[in-house]
């Protein structure tokens, strides 16, 4: 068994072709081309932290991937980062462990920010100019630089509960920090980035053809959306199953505000795209698929073998 330790991983890692592989995995998943296993989830309180247990295997392929990932959200005040993990790389053929790229949680901050850009894409409106950011950790920085630069957005607003955290990454992304209200009116599209287990953004905030990218409920008991927000949307999901299971999509289905049957699959989306009507709110419920893992951990790991 080979290990590879971070350094490597951030020599082999092409963020062009990785972002294209998880792009190609996710149309791959919704064509039922792919074995994702159930998700393992752990939960802490004290400090407060969660544990996810991932994997999945693409049809035809040589190798399927294992990935644990950790965040525990206090790490900074210890000078630690909220991230961490390892992804196994596994034979197919004789369920032997090649390789172990301990990336510390890297690959999992990038493959989730990934993820972000390719709904955000999918979903944004023509025109649109100004993204929102809400939160100010590890991956509402990633989704920030990431989706501002990928689909040519001139403007960034933040809003944390953090003051200082907001303001600190509205300056390294050269934009502003401004109040959660004012967020939603001047933003075309918002990246929701927190560990919330309480809605942030209020339906009464959300205007007409507002686009909301929400990465943060990837886990039983998270929240940041109203569940009014997607009984007026058109929810487009990463995975039907997980996100009626434990994303802000299931919130809505549980209320009755919307039916699972009407929610579209983000890999579906990507091979046969939707003319949004302009004054559509349209929100991407994403909870993290084994498949961006599989893709991202074969993207490095065939580099260097």
């Amino acid at each position: 068994m080979r290990l590879v330790e971070l350094p490597q991983i951030l020599s082999a890692l092409d963020e062009d072709a990785a972002l294209t592989a998880v792009e190609s995995g996710f149309r791959r998943f919704s064509a039922g081309e792919a074995q994702v296993a159930e998700v393992g989830h752990l939960a802490f309180t004290e400090p407060p932290g969660d544990c996810h247990v991932k994997s999945a295997h693409i049809a035809g392929d040589c190798v399927f991937v294992v990935k644990v990932a950790t965040g525990f959200y206090r790490n900074v005040t210890v000078g630690l980062p909220s991230s961490n993990g390892f992804m196994a790389v596994i034979s197919a053929k004789t369920g032997e462990v090649l390789g172990l790229l301990h990336d510390q949680g890297y690959l999992t901050d990038q493959r989730t920010a990934m993820a972000g850009v390719i709904a955000a894409r999918a979903i944004a409106r023509p025109g649109s100019t100004t993204l929102g950011v809400v939160g100010a950790g590890t991956q509402a920085r990633l989704q920030a630089r990431m989706i501002a630069r990928r689909l040519g957005l001139s403007s960034v607003l933040v809003w944390a509960r953090n003051d200082r955290a907001a303001g600190a990454l509205a300056a390294e992304v050269h934009g502003s920090a401004v109040s959660l209200p004012q967020l939603c009116e001047q933003s075309d599209l918002i990246v929701t980035t927190t560990p919330s287990t309480a809605p942030l953004l209020m339906n009464e905030m959300i205007r007409p053809g507002t686009r909301i990218v929400a990465v943060g409920a990837d886990s039983p008991g998270k929240q940041e959306l109203d569940p009014k927000i997607l009984a007026r949307a058109r929810v487009v999901v990463d995975s039907h199953v997980q996100c009626v299971g434990h994303g802000e999509a299931g919130w809505a289905v549980r209320a009755g505000l919307i039916d699972a049957s009407s929610l579209i699959e983000l890999g579906s989306l990507l091979t046969s795209p939707i003319d949004f009507g302009r004054d559509e709110i349209v929100v991407a419920d994403l909870t993290g698929v084994a498949i961006q893992d599989v893709e991202i951990a074969k993207s490095v790991w065939f580099r260097l073998v």
